[in-house]
């Protein structure tokens, strides 16, 4: 009996803790419509390389110095009227991704929501108006945000998020978004 009496408070407490726990470290599930995509619509895939050319709306020279690391290429998706650009290393691999979607408002934030999802990401404000996420990972930082059917999503290699930032500022004051 005193070793149920003991162990009561101990049930009790763990049991509080339970959800908090498993809320911060669960693998967020893919974006569905649930969860933001336009209804009847799925996420448009992720951006692949498709051609080599210049990225239209951020400078090699830009992304060189913002995110520190020369840029040896830079590719470009099929996706129009705004491909997403790949800034790539001089050991060929990428540094530096930037996408931009321009279409619903629930698509938008869906995306965002995918790379940065609200459970673990910090929350986004800059610039003024956009509203999205940013966080650093194992092999890099992403930072996202979207406003009205707008969303701008950068990844780098560099674990600062501000990096990421930075670039996503750049890119939505060139496109006007």
């Amino acid at each position: 009996m005193r070793r149920l009496v003991l162990l009561a408070p101990a049930v009790v407490l763990l049991a509080g803790c339970g959800p908090s726990i498993v809320s911060g470290t669960a693998t967020p599930s893919p974006p569905s419509v649930s969860t933001g995509a336009a209804a009847g619509s799925e996420l448009p895939p992720d951006p692949q390389p498709a051609t080599t050319g210049d990225c239209p709306y951020l400078g090699s020279e830009f992304v060189a110095d913002s995110n520190g690391q020369h840029v040896s290429k830079v590719r470009l998706s099929a996706d129009k009227p705004h491909p997403a650009c790949f800034f790539y290393r001089p050991d060929g691999k990428i540094q530096l991704t930037v996408q931009v979607y321009v279409g619903d408002a629930k698509t938008a934030t869906a995306l965002v929501n995918k790379v940065a999802p609200v459970e673990s990401s910090n929350p986004a404000s800059d610039p003024a108006g956009w509203k999205g996420g940013y966080e650093s990972k194992d092999d890099g930082a992403v930072y996202a945000v979207a406003k009205g059917t707008a969303a701008v999503i950068a990844t780098t290699n560099q674990k600062q998020s501000v990096k990421a930032r930075t670039v996503v500022k750049k890119a939505i004051a060139a496109l006007k978004l």
